[in-house]
């Protein structure tokens, strides 16, 4: 497998452990975010700390991933960028769209954040 699943309290965590997000990687992430979306996950922090290369089929992969983790009311959040894949986000304007954090603490501190948001706004505070 090209990346790893930890499933957590709040979050799942999927870190990618190739170097390039693209048609050979990215179908089996897909399919794994569907798998976990059925499972009733809502809330995903994908580390692409170890990716340094990422086309446009691996972009599709993470916007399927905010777009279950927003269908579900939950949040996705992308960490560990390295600078090629940084700049294709930006390039494509998606950082505009998706939650971006330097380090997983970070990325950490932002889906508990949403989930504490979202509870006060659903009252079960």
């Amino acid at each position: 497998m090209s990346f790893d699943v930890e499933k957590n309290d709040n979050h799942t965590t999927i870190k990618v452990q190739v170097e390039k997000l693209d048609t050979m990687v990215a179908p089996e992430l897909k399919s794994e975010l569907v798998v976990l979306d059925k499972g009733g996950e809502k809330n995903y922090i994908i580390d692409l700390s170890e990716a340094k290369y990422c086309d446009s089929s691996g972009l599709s992969a993470l916007l399927v991933a905010n777009r279950l983790s927003k269908g579900a009311n939950g949040c996705m959040v992308i960490c560990g960028l390295q600078d090629g894949v940084q700049k294709l986000i930006q390039i494509s304007q998606l950082h505009t769209v998706l939650n971006i954090t330097p380090t997983y603490k970070e990325a950490v501190d932002l889906v508990f954040m949403n989930k504490v948001e979202n509870d006060i706004n659903t009252g079960d505070a």
